[in-house]
């Protein structure tokens, strides 16, 4: 295990027992980001092999999951060590998974398989046994204890069931009742034709002798030799840090504790979120738990691959709608004349008092924003898609002054798929851009360019304008400044603007209108 995690995963799965790993596997198989975090506490702990798993037979369960982990790791996958406390998610937002240790992550989605607790009678020596000759799962352990002296301490709904089972094993078996009324009617009559023994009265403890169960001590004092003793457990699933969503555990219909209930192929109420294992089926073994894992995960891929159809559909009609083709039309049909180019206001009023060092301008239009720049002693890169916003910009820049004409680059790309080069900048700087694609990866790339002690400044149509500055653009074009914000790692960020700012501005038809921008300048740390 290791304790790296990354800022944001594909997905991230809760649990690192057969049903996570096993998700974590077909994941990760799927070229899909993933992170397994897990407390380290598996359910099987205690017991000595793992049983009923095809050419598994007997492992031990660290082992079986040892070799799990490794397998997860070999195709990219991360495991990290960890408690969860809370999920949360704004919205359409990612999921927020945060640990007790206050680490925290983002998923878009999430795969919950954090098991259940045992919750065993309060009875001297029964914990300190659980897993070895006190049981709970004759499918798990009947083997194990065949033709011994088995005791059934009654608990719940479902101990005379498990007193019918376990005699498949010994024909040896005795019923406690313990805490409980006696069977009566059918149940009796069952047990009776299968010979098994009825004991009343309350158990006191465990006879232990060499360290082996040799008895049951009741109430009364009365010693029934036994060689085990197995009991149905309260199962309460560990699901606690979901209720933050909405999703909170509910008593299971067999009446054997709680479970998180989900479709057939794990998949809750919630969206975005599925569940695998004994977190959401109390009786699966490891063998289920496992092939329950795997096909979650093969449904949550599938379920991102459907997100990620529709965001490219999305992108190309947004693509078609801004491509290159339709900013050259625009600046060929709206020309502005040099005399009424102005630096974009936030841009002066967010860079005046900076050092002139080297600045990139994304989205550079017609330039006057690179060119204001590079006059007040910047080395600027200015980018933009349309080969005539780049000829009027060069023709401005040289009608002005040559040293700032030399101190602009000039480069023809679509930012969208552009990738900048590896230098960093002291300034990155981009003014209403109008993606075709998802603009959280733009603006990371163009974060990334930024050198450390630099300054990022991104300026764009406030999402309440969305109705007046360009209304017709893809829903990238609107935002506000504390969705970009929340965006920027504080770790290695400090925010120094994140507001919304207005200004005098006309609509598409001319009329004059009071504008918002969406600012947010943040510094990277050295």
């Amino acid at each position: 295990m290791t304790d790296q995690l990354m800022d944001g995963y594909d997905v991230v799965v809760l649990g690192g027992g057969a049903a996570g790993l096993s998700g974590a596997l077909m994941l990760a198989r799927a070229r899909r980001s993933v992170v397994v975090i897990d407390a380290g506490a598996p359910r099987n702990a205690p017991a000595a092999g793992v049983h009923g798993l095809l050419a598994r037979e007997g492992m031990r369960p660290a082992e079986l999951l040892e070799r799990g982990r490794t397998e997860v790791r070999g195709y990219g996958g991360h495991l990290v060590s960890g408690e969860v406390a809370a999920v949360t998610r704004e919205d359409t937002e990612p999921f927020e998974v945060t640990l007790a240790d206050g680490r925290s992550v983002r998923a878009r989605r999430l795969l919950v398989a954090t098991g259940l607790v045992d919750e065993l009678p309060d009875v001297p020596g029964l914990r300190e046994r659980w897993g070895r000759d006190v049981l709970h799962c004759p499918y798990c352990h009947g083997w194990e204890v065949r033709d011994q002296a088995i005791g059934v301490l009654a608990s719940g709904p479902m101990s005379v069931h498990q007193a019918l089972l376990f005699r498949q094993w010994s024909e040896d078996v005795t019923f406690f009742s313990h805490t409980l009324p006696l069977p009566t009617g059918e149940e009796t009559e069952q047990l009776t034709a299968r010979g098994i023994r009825v004991v009343h009265g309350e158990v006191a403890s465990l006879e232990i002798a060499d360290d082996r169960l040799v008895g049951v001590r009741l109430g009364d004092g009365t010693v029934v030799s036994r060689e085990a003793l197995t009991v149905a457990p309260r199962m309460v699933a560990r699901a606690g840090f979901l209720r933050a969503l909405g999703l909170t555990a509910r008593e299971h219909p067999s009446g054997m504790g709680e479970f998180v209930p989900s479709d057939a192929t794990g998949r809750t109420d919630v969206t975005g979120v599925w569940v695998a294992g004994n977190v959401t089926d109390p009786a699966a073994q490891v063998g289920t738990a496992a092939a329950a894992g795997a096909a979650a995960a093969a449904r949550i891929n599938a379920d991102l691959v459907a997100e990620e159809t529709r965001q490219a559909v999305a992108d190309r009609a947004a693509s078609e709608e801004f491509g290159k083709a339709f900013w050259e039309e625009r600046y060929r049909a709206h020309h502005t004349p040099a005399e009424g180019r102005q630096p974009n206001p936030q841009l002066v009023t967010e860079t005046g008092e900076l050092a002139p060092g080297t600045a990139l301008d994304a989205g550079c239009g017609e330039g006057a924003d690179a060119i204001w720049l590079a006059s007040h002693g910047w080395r600027v890169t200015a980018v933009d898609i349309a080969d005539t916003a780049l000829r009027h910009a060069r023709k401005y820049a040289e009608t002005l002054d040559a040293d700032v004409a030399s101190r602009v680059d000039w480069v023809q790309a679509d930012l969208t798929g552009w990738t900048p080069p590896e230098e960093h900048f002291d300034l990155v700087s981009t003014h209403y851009v109008h993606v075709a694609a998802d603009r959280t990866a733009l603006f990371r790339r163009l974060a990334a360019s930024v050198a450390p002690g630099g300054t990022l400044l991104i300026v764009g149509h406030q999402a309440a304008d969305s109705g007046t500055a360009a209304p017709h653009a893809s829903p990238a074009v609107h935002f506000t400044a504390e969705e970009i914000a929340a965006d920027l790692d504080p770790d290695r960020w400090d925010i120094t603007v994140a507001e919304a700012r207005t200004r005098p501005g006309t609509t598409h038809d001319g009329h004059e209108v009071t504008l918002r921008d969406a600012v947010v300048r943040a510094r990277k740390r050295p």
